[in-house]
């Protein structure tokens, strides 16, 4: 009894010197300004949210702001609203669109997609059996991946979102051997590298960057939390990301790694646009942009999808055009 003591107390030891040289060695490659590449996330169903013209934002993206890099979910409910009848339309039109610039796109597919609630199972899933609503998922997937492709602006799929992330939204109890399924199934039908992502602050990264040939991390300094009923700025400097890049990069091996989703917009009590100006501005405005902008920089990633560009159009048509023109300088160097 007491070898295995002694054998447990030297195996913690260890294990914390392991991640003590992690962290102090935690340095890496820091990137000049004009090294970095940016893209956003865009979300029809955010823009509408908004009551903004989604199509007008869409366009004003690649042709004004100058966006080259855009993640697009293909949201299930939006795609199939009712069973067996698919509607294309507007997916196939913001693909297009973005086919016609010199763009890349990321394409997201699952049940899982960004933007609240998470999960965005379509009405008539509801009272089915886990496993009848997972095979309609596969074949939804099946369905987006077949459309899309053979067309050579898709540069990746993204599979879910923040799947690991199992305690945030309005979302089934996550299920790993699903994600497998998902994945081996997406393999099949294209070659195309496979993008799984993760919670910068609340994840481990391990399990995502396991399956990944891309791994994507959030980034965010400044939110408000319903458990607490506070706001909270997160108390972590870039090396935390670079440790945690260190340290799962000992159990995984992706071929890169970047920002998928970088804050760009405030995170209120309620949605922003509910919120004062006053209340906005303690979470996002012109000057944590630029802090944030850098913060990610010192983080030693190099590719950076911005989330808030529907927020930033916002903006500009309230008469506040400053997010949307220090965008532009960012995309304007790519």
């Amino acid at each position: 009894m007491f070898k295995n003591l002694s054998r447990l107390k030297i195996f913690f030891v260890v294990l914390i010197l392991i991640l003590f040289f992690i962290f102090v060695f935690s340095q890496g490659k820091v990137y000049e300004p004009a090294e970095l590449e940016y893209g956003v996330t865009f979300s029809k169903k955010q823009a509408q949210d908004l009551g903004l013209d989604w199509q007008k934002i869409y366009l004003s993206m690649f042709d004004d702001l100058g966006v080259k890099k855009v993640r697009l979910p293909a949201y299930w409910d939006e795609i199939e609203p009712e069973e067996g009848d698919y509607y294309w339309a507007d997916f196939d039109w913001q693909i297009n669109r973005a086919s016609e610039r010199p763009s890349q796109i990321i394409l997201a597919v699952g049940a899982r997609l960004p933007r609240w609630p998470e999960c965005h199972f379509p009405d008539w899933t509801k009272g089915r059996l886990k496993a009848q609503v997972e095979n309609k998922t596969l074949d939804y997937i099946s369905r987006v991946i077949e459309r899309y492709k053979n067309n050579q602006k898709i540069i990746a799929w993204q599979i879910e979102n923040e799947p690991f992330l199992s305690h945030f939204g309005d979302c089934p109890k996550f299920d790993k051997k699903f994600l497998d399924q998902e994945i081996i199934l997406v393999r099949s039908l294209d070659d195309r590298p496979i993008v799984v992502t993760d919670s910068g602050e609340l994840s481990f990264w391990v399990g995502a960057a396991k399956r990944a040939d891309i791994f994507g991390t959030t980034m965010y300094r400044d939110t408000y939390s319903k458990f607490f009923q506070r706001y909270i700025h997160y108390p972590i400097t870039p090396r935390f990301f670079k440790f945690k890049k260190n340290l799962a990069g000992l159990f995984a091996k992706p071929k890169s790694w970047l920002v998928i989703e970088m804050q760009a917009e405030p995170w209120g009590p309620e949605a922003y646009q509910n919120l004062s100006q006053a209340e906005r501005d303690k979470i996002m405005n012109l000057k944590k942009f630029k802090e944030m902008i850098e913060f990610g920089r010192q983080t030693g990633f190099r590719e950076f999808y911005l989330w808030g560009v529907e927020f930033w159009y916002w903006e500009l048509k309230q008469g506040r055009p400053e997010m949307w023109d220090y965008a532009k300088t960012l995309f304007n160097k790519n």
